[in-house]
C-alpha cells in the first residue's frame, strides 16, 4: 500500500521518526515536507539526528498568514495526490501542514489517518485547535495518545474509527533519553550548571505577535529567579527585534539566548533543567516524559493529563503565577499516561487494517 505522509514542523519530524521506519517495512511511504519549518535548525537537523528518511517531495511553502499558507499547501498537494495515487494519507498533530494534508486527502477520497487525534484545549482562538478538530473529522482512522483523547472524539461523534495507541513521541523519548541524560556537558556549553537553570521556549502567535503579549512575556522572563536558557525560534526573534525588545533580553545577565537546537541537545538541556517554561504542546509532553516540572505560558492545554498529575501548571503570562509554580514541590508520582514506547508499532498495525481484505502488503 502506498501511504502519503505529510509533515512540516519539528514535532512532526520527531513523530515521523518513530513511525516511518516501521511503516516502510510493510508499505511504500512517500514523505512530503511542506516546508512550514524551513530553517535548517528547525528542519534538516531532525532528519539527520533521528534517522528520519529524507523527504521524497519538498513543497518549500513557508511564511504568510495561516490562511494563505494553507491555501498554497492545498494547491501543491492536490496535483501531487493525483500523481501518486496513494491508498492512504497520514498526518500528525495540529499544524497548517496537518490540516492541508487532511483536507487534500479527504477531497481526493484518500483514507486519512490522523496520529495524535482527539487532543483538545477547547480554545478555538488557537489556530492549532481548529486544525486538529477539522483534521479529526476528516479522518477515517483516529489514532489517540491517551484515553482522554479518545473520549473527546466519542463525545464529538467523530465518524472515523478510534484507537488508543499511545504517543509516538514516547517511543522517541525512551530511545534517546538515556543518551540525553549522559550528555552532562550540554548545560556547560551554555555557561550553565545542571539542575540550576530554567529552559524556556516561546513561539505561539498568541504570545509573540500582539505587542502587549510579547512585552508581558519579556517582563515575565526578567522576573525569573534562576538563569534562563532561551533557544529563540526565528519567528520569536523577528518579533522581538521589531518591538525593540531583543537587546533588552540580550543585556539581561541571567538570560542566555541561543539559536534553535537539535533534538538531542535540546533533550539533554531539558533533562538537566530545574524546570521548563513553554507555550509548546510538544515541549510540555517532553518535559513530562523527562520528569521535569513544566510551567505553561498558556491559559489552556491539550495535554490535560500533565496538569492533572501536577507536573504542569498553566500560568498564561502571569509572572506571579509562574513564580508560585516554580516554588511548588514536585509530585510524588508520574503516571504512564501516554503509553509504553510501542505506539509506532500499534500505529502501523492499525494502518494495516486499511488494506482491502483481498490485498497484501508488499
Amino acid at each position: 500500500m502506498r501511504v502519503l505522509t505529510v509533515v512540516g514542523n519539528r514535532p512532526q519530524f520527531i513523530k515521523a521518526a518513530a513511525v516511518s521506519g516501521r511503516l516502510r517495512v510493510e508499505h511504500e511511504e512517500v514523505l512530503v515536507h511542506t516546508g512550514q519549518h524551513h530553517d535548517d535548525r528547525l528542519s534538516r537537523v531532525f532528519f539527520s539526528e533521528l534517522g528520519l528518511p529524507a523527504p521524497d517531495r519538498q513543497l518549500a511553502i513557508a511564511g504568510g498568514s495561516n490562511t494563505s499558507q494553507l491555501a498554497r499547501m492545498l494547491a501543491a498537494l492536490e496535483p501531487l495526490i493525483a500523481e501518486l495515487d496513494p491508498q492512504a494519507a497520514l498526518v500528525y498533530g495540529d499544524t497548517n501542514s496537518t490540516l492541508a494534508g487532511a483536507l487534500a486527502a479527504a477531497q481526493a477520497r484518500v483514507p486519512l489517518v490522523h496520529v495524535e487525534a482527539g487532543m483538545r484545549s477547547f480554545d478555538r482562538a488557537m489556530p492549532e485547535e481548529l486544525n486538529r478538530v477539522l483534521a479529526d473529522h476528516a479522518s477515517e482512522l483516529l489514532l489517540c495518545s491517551s484515553e482522554i483523547a479518545a473520549q473527546n472524539l466519542r463525545a464529538e461523534s467523530a465518524a472515523g474509527r478510534v484507537e488508543v495507541v499511545g504517543d509516538v513521541m514516547v517511543d522517541v523519548a525512551l530511545r534517546w533519553q538515556p543518551a540525553a541524560r549522559r550528555l552532562r556537558s550540554a548545560p556547560a556549553a551554555h555557561g550553565l550548571s545542571a539542575g540550576s537553570y530554567l529552559l524556556l521556549t516561546a513561539h505561539r502567535a498568541g504570545n509573540v505577535d500582539p505587542p502587549e503579549r510579547l512585552l508581558a512575556l519579556v517582563e515575565l522572563v526578567e522576573r525569573l529567579p534562576d538563569p534562563v536558557l532561551f533557544p529563540v525560534h526565528p519567528r520569536t526573534r523577528a518579533r522581538l527585534e521589531r518591538a525593540s525588545l531583543w537587546g533588552r533580553l540580550a543585556r539581561a545577565r541571567q538570560i542566555h539566548l541561543a539559536p534553535p537546537l537539535g533534538y538531542v541537545e535540546f533533550a539533554a538541556l531539558l533533562c538537566h533543567a530545574r524546570a521548563v517554561l513553554t507555550d509548546s504542546g510538544g515541549v510540555q509532553k517532553e518535559a513530562y516524559l523527562a520528569g521535569v516540572p513544566c510551567v505553561t505560558l498558556r491559559a489552556a492545554t491539550e495535554w490535560v493529563e500533565t496538569v492533572r498529575s501536577g507536573w504542569n501548571t498553566l500560568v498564561d503570562l502571569d509572572p506571579d503565577a509562574a513564580l508560585a509554580a516554580l516554588a511548588s514541590p514536585l509530585p510524588r508520582e508520574r503516571p504512564e499516561w501516554y503509553g509504553d514506547g510501542h505506539a509506532a508499532e500499534r500505529c502501523v498495525s492499525a494502518i494495516r487494517s486499511l488494506l482491502p481484505a483481498h490485498a497484501h502488503a508488499p
